[in-house]
């Protein structure tokens, strides 16, 4: 029997799962989480821990409604170029048409970002043959603004290999910035109207202090590690991502969508589990932040189960901090 979802308690039991990009479509809410597998690995800064090999689809009617598991949308096998790994996806809705977001190894062991497509929020979705064009590393994130242009955010550090990006091709011994360096940004780039290409090769997004100043590589309390995800609010954009090293969720916001961004704070403070990594929608008046934690499995990192939990907005525009376990 299906139980009702609650707030702060998994929304499925019966499978792992991560990095839920929530968005509503057709009035309801779905969530695109990936899927841990119940194996044990041992654990590396480049994450092969993290054995993914396919999708599931979540839905639900309403916030407190049960939780329909659509089963499996895509996997591996059905994807020529894909090795291993498919980590963190998203989802849009342009052209009629549901367009799905993942990040995997190419033949070469290189994170590339895949599309699938469906006429069905739920899926299944079919793969286009290739990994998008200039495409590199992982968590992609789509954001469709207000006049119908598409931009995709992405880019993690370590085991998403964005480090090895600075200079514009694959380095495998690239290293990151030092300490006191402007930290490494994630990528943007605005996508073609049939969403499946690049308009243009991505830039990296800079974010700032409240006085200018870019956020150094060694203030890991701040600066950018993985998980972008982009919201609008009252004409600002949000862009809130993972600050890797500390397992914060923080934000910055801007009136451009490419940035820069100012650094604002916290929005979720450390879950049990190594990762964080959310998403923020708005579902019938309210903002919910989806998240995801490793307290099912015991404090297992792999083995992660996705949540959800209110977001609120003090008055002038900043968002309140929260905490998980109360």
């Amino acid at each position: 029997m299906k139980r009702n979802a609650k707030p702060n308690q998994p929304l499925v039991e019966h499978i792992y799962t991560a990095d839920p990009s929530a968005h509503v479509f057709e009035g309801k809410l779905f969530i695109y989480p990936s899927h841990d597998l119940d194996k044990d690995v041992p654990s590396n800064d480049n994450g092969d821990q993290y054995v993914m090999e396919d999708y599931h689809v979540l839905s639900m009617d309403d916030i407190d409604s049960p939780v329909t598991d659509h089963g499996q949308v895509l996997h591996m096998k059905d994807v020529p170029w894909v090795s291993q790994q498919m980590w963190a996806p998203d989802a849009a809705y342009k052209n009629n048409t549901y367009y799905f977001y993942f990040p995997a190894r190419d033949k070469d062991g290189i994170f590339r970002i895949g599309v699938a497509t469906s006429p069905n929020p739920a899926g299944p979705f079919k793969p286009e043959p290739n990994y998008i064009e200039g495409s590199f590393s992982i968590d992609p994130a789509v954001f469709i603004d207000d006049d119908g242009k598409a931009y995709m955010y992405f880019g993690g550090l370590w085991g998403g290999q964005l480090e090895k990006w600075q200079t514009g091709t694959f380095d495998p011994d690239a290293q990151g910035p030092s300490g006191d360096e402007p930290a490494l940004g994630p990528r943007v780039a605005e996508l073609t109207n049939d969403m499946l290409s690049f308009k243009e090769p991505p830039q990296e997004i800079q974010i700032v202090d409240e006085n200018g100043n870019p956020i150094t590589a060694g203030d890991e309390d701040r600066r950018y590690f993985e998980g972008p995800w982009l919201h609008k609010y009252n004409g600002y954009y949000y862009l809130s991502y993972s600050t890797g090293t500390t397992h914060y969720i923080v934000y910055a916001i801007s009136k451009n969508p490419k940035g820069p961004f100012v650094y604002k704070g916290r929005i979720l403070e450390p879950v049990i589990g190594w990762t964080t990594h959310h998403s923020i929608v708005e579902f019938k008046g309210k903002w919910y932040l989806f998240y995801h934690d490793s307290s099912l499995s015991g404090g297992i990192d792999n083995k992660r189960s996705v949540k959800f939990t209110e977001l609120k907005y003090n008055p002038d525009g900043t968002i309140q901090t929260i905490k998980p376990y109360g």
